[in-house]
């Protein structure tokens, strides 16, 4: 199992199900898994229940969909944060952090109001305590591959490959 993981508009979605094509495997999302698992969208949860609530339902879900090989799975940004989550990803696979800088990230998530951590007073303020508290435990991950607004999905799935590759992950 190869496990995405990032930041929100790291690209972890549109990177893996590319790389999901190339590789002839199947593609989960986990954060679609958890909206399909609750009947609700993440917003909703969050909304209703709040993000504790919301990271243990990620983590059920998580558990489940790491055991269903081979696929690509991308997870929400917080999950990574979790040593549980990180203890089992290792166990059954292997991470990979779609690493980008801040302007990047913002310049893919500032027009969608579907990212609850965002939904405060100064969102791209938000973003950045994220980026700051969030990528020292990102770093933990097998594979580092960088993204940036100029690069494409294609491209990014193929540097994967690569390092994948290089890693004697697969031949």
């Amino acid at each position: 199992m190869v496990v995405l993981v990032g930041l929100m508009g790291s690209g972890k979605t549109s990177v893996g199900k590319k790389l999901a094509e190339s590789l002839k495997v199947g593609f989960l999302d986990a954060d679609h898994e958890i909206e399909l698992a609750a009947g609700m969208s993440i917003v909703e949860i969050f909304d209703k229940f709040g993000e504790t609530y919301f990271r243990e339902g990620e983590s059920k879900v998580i558990k489940r969909l790491i055991k269903l090989k081979p696929q690509i799975l991308a997870t929400g940004g917080g999950a990574f944060l979790s040593q549980e989550i990180r203890d089992i990803i290792k166990l059954y696979g292997v991470s990979i952090w779609l690493k980008a800088d801040l302007e990047t990230l913002w310049g893919r998530v500032s027009a969608n109001s579907n990212r609850p951590l965002l939904n405060k007073v100064n969102p791209k303020s938000t973003l950045e305590q994220l980026l700051q508290t969030r990528y020292p435990v990102y770093k933990q991950a097998d594979i580092i591959i960088e993204s940036t607004e100029k690069i494409s999905h294609a491209t990014m799935a193929r540097k994967i490959l690569h390092e994948l590759k290089a890693k004697h992950i697969i031949y």
